[in-house]
């Protein structure tokens, strides 16, 4: 029989139904027996890291937060200390010049919020390095990382991190506080808010000024310590220079003994001697130590009574009394003089005319 035959005879052969294809297989209970062995033996092998790790993690976080409280504690009561040390002096005869209550309170909230900012970034940096140490992850091209970062951010945020630094040197070395008159060289005024980046100041014109810390260079503060008065009296150099001194001195005793003079005078009121003497004045210069920032109101003051006292006592001005004007006019210079004279042109007409006649020549 051939096999054309063969296989005429035994038919098509049945194909699976969709039902048998697409059915899976049905995990058997020795396969899920298998599983959770499997299972329960990595759990047993890797919980005791696990929980180390868990454990470790915990105590740097722990620790870290312990820590910076601590240490934010810390810097509160030494900011509470340096604000009850400026009420303490409050009550004081310099309380209020030397020490300015607002001044201290402002600089002492600066310098605690700085620090406190800077020993939290430092404990949770910290902190959170040690809790990626304990995973074993490789901090190397982290640090790497942040490191080209931190260069790149410094280069092109340079002048911010130069301002953000002279601002904290500033607060921290007390060179300038609100209300203080200070010249910073790029502009004066009254400095009405310090931070640490702008320093704000009221120009004299009521103008706000907002100046960079990093671009002062220089810094002079007409407001701390003490200011001193200087008033220039100038009189005839024919004057009593006795009378003119025993003059000043009545004026600057008064002055001492009255109010508010005696408590923005700090010291007494001197006569230096003469500062200039020339052929028909001299000068004779008068200071005193005052408050500071009322020099100019303290020497407007001294002024004004000591011209009063040089009229009651007739030193007079210099240069003496004023030349009485005169109301006759002055003589011309040219009324004497004769006009001029057309004769004196010899070639003028008149000239001409007047020439005389030249008698003709007789001939023979």
């Amino acid at each position: 029989m051939s096999l054309p035959a063969v296989l005429l005879a035994a038919g098509p052969t049945p194909s699976p139904s969709p039902s048998e294809t697409t059915t899976p297989a049905v995990p058997s209970i020795q396969d899920a027996q298998e599983s959770a062995t499997q299972a329960a033996s990595w759990f047993e092998e890797n919980w005791s890291t696990w929980l180390a790790i868990g454990l470790q993690v915990l105590l740097i976080l722990v620790i870290a937060a312990v820590l910076r409280v601590a240490v934010r504690r810390a810097i509160t009561k030494l900011v509470d200390r340096m604000s009850r040390t400026a009420e303490a002096v409050d009550g004081t005869a310099l309380g209020g010049l030397l020490v300015n209550v607002e001044r201290r309170r402002q600089r002492s909230q600066a310098i605690g919020s700085v620090l406190r900012s800077v020993a939290s970034f430092l404990i949770m940096g910290t902190a959170a390095l040690m809790i990626l140490s304990a995973f074993d992850i490789n901090l190397a091209p982290l640090l790497a990382s942040a490191g080209v970062a931190g260069v790149a951010i410094g280069f092109g945020a340079r002048n911010l991190v130069t301002d953000f630094l002279s601002g904290v040197f500033m607060i921290l070395e007390d060179q300038y506080g609100v209300g203080d008159s200070i010249d910073a060289g790029v502009a004066s005024g009254e400095v009405i808010e310090v931070g640490l980046r702008v320093t704000k100041l009221r120009g004299d014109n009521g103008e706000i000024w907002y100046v960079r810390n990093g671009e002062v260079k220089r810094i002079g503060n007409l407001s701390q310590g003490w200011s001193t008065a200087g008033v220039d009296v100038t009189v005839r150099s024919s004057e009593d220079l006795d009378k003119v001194k025993r003059t000043i001195g009545e004026v600057a005793e008064k002055m001492s003994k009255e109010e508010p003079w005696n408590e923005l005078l700090w010291g007494p009121i001197e006569v230096l001697g003469l500062d200039s003497v020339l052929l028909d004045s001299m000068v004779v210069r008068v200071s005193a130590k005052t408050m500071p920032g009322k020099s100019l109101t303290v020497e407007r003051e001294l002024r004004w009574r000591i011209k009063r006292a040089f009229d009651a006592a007739d030193i007079p001005i210099v240069g003496g009394p004023a030349v009485p004007a005169d109301d006759t006019p002055a003589a011309d210079p040219t009324a004497a003089m004769a006009p001029p004279s057309a004769y004196a042109n010899t070639s003028s007409p008149q000239a001409q005319n007047a020439t005389p006649l030249t008698p003709p020549s007789v001939t023979k």
